[in-house]
């Protein structure tokens, strides 16, 4: 296929080319794909500066994109393109092909810094989704570090930079910059730019900004990151979201109550205990669905009533194809069982037939279909049945129909609890949501730079 790229896709494309650390925070369904192997190919024929280039991605993502993408454009034909999944000793071999792009995915970082030891030979990496890499205790973060400096090029790929605030932005910058824009250490960055806000006498269990702060990292950023949006460059569908917010009955709120403050709940056969405030945040949220796991992971149902207004919300669309989104199996066994002709998003011809206009209702957990899926030709309604505290995750699910080629405004329904965790955590996340609005417009890029 003949490629004529958008004018942000140009400018995406010269950006990596001309910085070695290069952030680029641009919007769901902008093409990154395409512009970073745009980049390579240019890097490894035209200017000899790249060799060999790692792209580290989600699972699915490293599966069905990248190699794909290459052979979609005529372009790119002189990249050579393999994967880097299945065994050990698949990917071995994979390791052994001569290619011009490795993709791996991110769960076998550690194993590919250590199968390589002192022979890494890739002298640039491309993290695609680079907010994968936010936790500075993960193995997969201490694994890159390691090889850091023998990288001369690093591209970090994200829509969603800061998903849970600032704190997540210095393990991506060191892997992009090795802490030249934020320091060497989190513990630096933190002590120079954060305070201390909810702690008890010994422990600290959250951070926020100085004043003055964000403006301060977000110029200190800058010069290595850019952010686009594409509503700025191609004129999307509408999004209108919708909160449906119900009440609980009186008898299972007493409970919801019990359980949040007692961090108990009795059930026919004994009690469900939460043992810590995360187990307690899940048990929440699980009750406000309807259903709790107990310490053997034995389902017990306590009310439908979320499930009610799904039904309504079904009934409301007509025949027209949705996509509901779940949060825990016991969610999705439950909308197999009612549902029984819906498919999930991971069955083998699931997307394509969704695409064909041939599935009215699409399962998905948000983590199976936030990144790489297109979903936009077989509907333009959303259901999140079951909620989620990333982001991250609900953007990018969201993104998934919001697209380009796109017919219809997408229709975003969320089913909350009243009163309860469901609702605070739809609170928070659009909170966040408007502290990452800021940092990316910080860093916005120019419109001079790149036309409209």
């Amino acid at each position: 296929m003949l490629y004529k790229p958008f004018a942000y896709q140009t400018f995406a494309k010269n950006f990596i080319i001309e910085h070695k650390e290069a952030g680029l925070f641009l919007d769901m369904g902008m093409g990154k794909t395409v512009s970073t192997l745009t980049a390579i190919e240019e890097l490894k024929y035209d200017l000899f500066e790249v060799n060999r280039a790692l792209v580290v991605a989600p699972k699915k993502v490293a599966l069905e994109v990248w190699g794909p993408e290459q052979k979609k454009w005529d372009h790119l034909s002189r990249l050579r393109v393999t994967t880097l999944l299945g065994t050990a000793q698949e990917r071995r071999q994979a390791l052994q092909e001569d290619a011009d792009v490795y993709v791996i995915n991110r769960e076998n970082v550690v194993w590919l810094v250590n199968e390589l030891k002192g022979s890494w030979n890739f002298d640039m990496v491309v993290l695609d989704e680079l907010s994968s890499f936010k936790a500075a205790s993960s193995q997969r973060f201490r694994a890159l570090k390691k090889i850091r400096k023998r990288v001369s090029r690093v591209v970090g790929l994200t829509g969603t930079p800061t998903s849970t605030g600032l704190l997540d932005l210095w393990p991506e910058m060191y892997l992009l910059d090795l802490g030249k824009s934020l320091g060497p250490t989190l513990t630096g960055y933190r002590d120079r730019y954060f305070v201390p806000d909810q702690r008890n006498a010994s422990t600290i269990f959250s951070w926020k900004l100085r004043p003055g702060a964000d403006a301060e990292i977000h110029e200190r950023i800058a010069p290595v990151c850019v952010s686009m949006k594409i509503g700025d460059y191609v004129k999307l569908p509408g999004q209108v979201v919708t909160t449906h917010t119900f009440e609980l009955s009186e008898s299972i709120m007493s409970q919801y109550r019990r359980l949040e403050r007692d961090c108990m709940l009795q059930h026919g056969g004994g009690e469900i205990n939460a043992v810590n405030a995360g187990v307690l945040v899940n048990k929440l949220l699980q009750l406000s669905s309807g259903a709790v796991y107990d310490d053997s992971g034995e389902v017990h149902l306590f009310h439908d009533e979320k499930f009610e207004v799904l039904d309504s919300l079904i009934e409301q669309a007509n025949g027209q194809s949705v996509v509901v989104y779940y949060t825990y199996k016991h969610e999705l066994e439950r909308l197999r069982a009612k549902y029984p002709k819906a498919r999930h998003v991971l069955e083998p011809g699931a997307v394509q037939d969704w695409n064909d206009g041939k599935i009215e209702m699409l399962l998905a957990h948000p983590a199976s279909a936030g990144h790489g899926l297109n979903l936009q030709y077989g509907g333009h309604i959303i259901i999140w049945l079951g909620w989620t505290c990333s982001l991250e995750l609900y953007e990018q699910a969201n993104a998934r129909l919001r697209r380009l080629n796109q017919k219809y405004p997408v229709l975003v329904h969320r089913i909350l609890a009243a009163g309860t965790f469901d609702a605070r955590a739809a609170c928070l996340l659009d909170e966040r949501s408007r502290s990452l609005e800021d940092l990316l417009q910080a860093i916005k890029a120019q419109e001079e730079l790149y036309g409209n």
